[in-house]
């Protein structure tokens, strides 16, 4: 039987193996810690109807953690909104952040398991990056993850996914991404 403490999620691995020796010869990095690696992952919900109905942002932070697996945190308004029907401290949304074993999980399920599943799916956008080498991304169903039972879905939600890496740049987030297997649209090749 496998022990909890044994156990190393595979992209980890994969990472420690084969990445940072990859990054280190294609950036010539003089120093081990020059070399980017993830930082962590950071997925939101926004729940525009929570305004009428508060026991959506319930059910959302039911799905995501599923999704995470760990409990994510409630956002809330921080200023009141006549228009919008918005009161202030009233609850929209929902956001959890991973790291660790947990967030090279989580990419894992999202490159091998999820992206497959999206309809009419080409790839990511390889210009999503914010100049500092983190990386965002939006997907407009989350029952694409395996552990979000489609019977049981009362609505589905979108939800945003930002990858933060220890990178300066782009150029060096954008190759330790796709040395994940992280199916940029330009690098896929499209017919």
């Amino acid at each position: 039987m496998l022990d909890a403490a044994d156990y190393t999620p595979r992209l980890k691995s994969l990472y420690q193996d084969t990445i940072r020796a990859a990054m280190k010869k294609e950036f010539g990095y003089k120093n081990e810690m020059m070399i980017p690696k993830l930082d962590k992952i950071v997925l939101n919900m926004g729940i525009g109807e929570a305004v009428n109905d508060t026991k959506k942002v319930k059910s959302a932070v039911a799905d995501m953690t599923l999704i995470a697996g760990q409990q994510p945190v409630v956002t809330k308004a921080k200023n009141s909104i006549a228009g919008f029907k918005v009161r202030e401290e009233m609850p929209l949304g929902c956001k959890v952040t991973m790291r660790g074993d947990r967030m090279f999980e989580f990419l894992d399920r999202l490159v091998t398991v999820a992206m497959p599943r999206i309809r009419d799916f080409r790839g990511v956008n390889g210009k999503s990056f914010d100049g500092r080498g983190n990386y965002a991304m939006g997907i407009k169903e989350h029952i694409v993850f395996p552990e979000i039972e489609y019977d049981k879905v009362d609505q589905i939600w979108g939800m945003d996914i930002i990858i933060c890496t220890t990178s300066d740049n782009d150029a060096e987030a954008k190759s330790l991404l796709a040395k994940f297997n992280m199916p940029f649209m330009d690098l896929v090749g499209n017919d």
